[in-house]
């Protein structure tokens, strides 16, 4: 019991739920409020579930090094599993979630190959690329949405290019501060991250600019753009995670101490799961 709580928290299984919950709300976006049959929607949890505990598993087997001058609390850095066992559960989980992509429609089955070889390469040399690490995490949080749009549907609507847009900036601006948090062991890893070429103070502008554009995008959908338009309950909890998201942008912009990174984390992480349930009711309305 205790190695399958481990792999759960390696995998960060509370990500993968996230993922599910942009699929579902992307299929009844753009299925006009109309999920697909049973066999091909559980084939589309299937997918994120296992891509993204995938990523997760090999992140830290190549990453086992700067989390532990990170001091983060993982299972291979306490030593409760192997490396071999965290490589094991990446490939597995890998050929179980494109294997299920491809029973859906060759649509599926692209974004999934494409995602996960991305995942190989982030984990692997990606992430200690200036900026492009940042991308391709934010890249993961958006690409559910065109994942669970291209299950129903050959096309793409306007309203969930916006939302993947919104949710790949507010993603990178999130990102962004991470590379803050974790400077020091970026430092001691020789790691180019934003911050060590522009400074904590203008990396700390950059995200907060991300998460004001990503909040104007929030704003038009609300005022503008259907099924959003003019909904309450989506614009009552989109307007609480644009609150935590400029608490988090300003206090970045003011804040030098580890305690508020840490504490800034869990405030994004919680306004991007609310942000997600906000989109979810909407489309569940339809």
């Amino acid at each position: 019991m205790s190695f399958l709580v481990d792999v759960l928290r390696l995998t960060r299984i509370e990500h993968s739920i996230m993922l599910v919950i942009a699929v579902i709300a992307a299929e009844l976006i753009a299925g006009n409020g109309v999920l697909p049959n049973t066999y091909t929607l559980i084939l589309s949890f299937v997918t994120p579930i296992f891509v993204s505990m995938s990523a997760f598993a090999i992140n830290d087997y190549f990453d086992i090094e700067v989390d532990t001058l990170n001091k983060k609390i993982r299972p291979l850095t306490e030593g409760k599993m192997s490396p071999n066992h965290a490589l094991a559960i990446a490939v597995i989980s890998m050929i179980i979630g494109v294997a299920a992509s491809y029973l859906i429609n060759w649509y599926c089955f692209a974004i999934a190959l494409i995602f996960g070889a991305l995942a190989l390469l982030y984990s692997y040399k990606l992430k200690e690329t200036l900026f492009i690490g940042n991308a391709y995490v934010a890249f993961s949080m958006s690409i559910p949405f065109v994942f669970g749009n291209y299950v129903v549907s050959s096309n793409m609507g306007s309203a969930l290019i916006l939302v993947s847009v919104m949710i790949f900036i507010a993603g990178l601006g999130r990102e962004i501060q991470g590379t803050i948090r974790d400077y020091k062991g970026d430092s001691a890893r020789g790691v180019k991250s934003l911050p060590r070429c522009i400074g904590i103070y203008w990396s700390s502008m950059a995200a907060l600019i991300a998460y004001i554009i990503a909040i104007a995008i929030s704003a038009y959908l609300f005022f503008d753009v259907s099924p959003f338009l003019g909904n309450l309950i989506f614009g009552a909890l989109i307007l609480i995670t644009d609150i935590l998201l400029l608490y988090a942008g300003f206090g970045y912009l003011s804040s030098r101490k580890q305690q508020f990174y840490d504490k800034a984390r869990n405030i994004s992480l919680a306004a991007m799961a609310i942000a997600l349930v906000a989109i979810l009711i909407t489309a569940a309305s339809l």
